[in-house]
């Protein structure tokens, strides 16, 4: 029986040499993946800081690792400075040194199952540039609309509204 009942755990087959078995898995608690994503940050940082020695690896910034709820795949994104020769040079020296890197990560979390990991170029920066950008000319529209409206004056009457003396004044007229 697999799916979750009322108060009941997940359940999942597992193949083993003996036929097949049933095991018990509760739902990964979203904290513990947060962890262990962080942990996996750490770690290929580390590693591609003192133990790659790539030539082709530039300038990089490990800058977040997300992890699935069943903790077999890693997302590493991160960043390089340097021109887009430097970044596919960057994303081929990572992915000859994906294994070690993988080894590293599932000893060090102690997992049963090491796992797989993809790197991902981040565009956060490249976008926060461009909404800086975007900022700036609106920065500057609203000063150019302020310098305008410094001189203006209103089309019609300052103040539109009858007041109690505009309604006397025409009670005083009508008489």
């Amino acid at each position: 029986m697999t799916g979750v009942q009322a108060g009941m755990p997940a359940v999942r087959p597992v193949v083993s040499s003996m036929g097949g078995a049933w095991e018990v898995v509760t739902m990964s608690d979203s904290t513990r993946v947060r962890r262990h994503a962080e942990r996996v940050r750490e770690l290929v940082a580390q590693v591609v800081r003192t133990q790659i020695k790539d030539p082709r690896l530039g300038m990089i910034t490990i800058t977040d690792a997300r992890i699935t709820a069943d903790l077999r795949d890693a997302t590493v994104f991160y960043t390089v400075m340097g021109d887009a020769a430097a970044k596919a040079d960057t994303a081929d020296a990572l992915a000859s040194a994906t294994g070690l890197l993988r080894s590293t990560v599932g000893k060090a979390l102690g997992l049963r199952h090491a796992p797989s990991l993809t790197f991902v170029l981040d565009e956060v920066p490249q976008r926060a540039k461009q909404i800086d950008e975007l900022l700036d000319a609106a920065r500057s529209a609203d000063a150019e609309v302020q310098r305008r409206a410094a001189g203006a004056r209103y089309a019609g009457d300052p103040n539109p509204y009858r007041t109690e003396e505009d309604d006397q004044a025409s009670e005083e007229e009508q008489r």
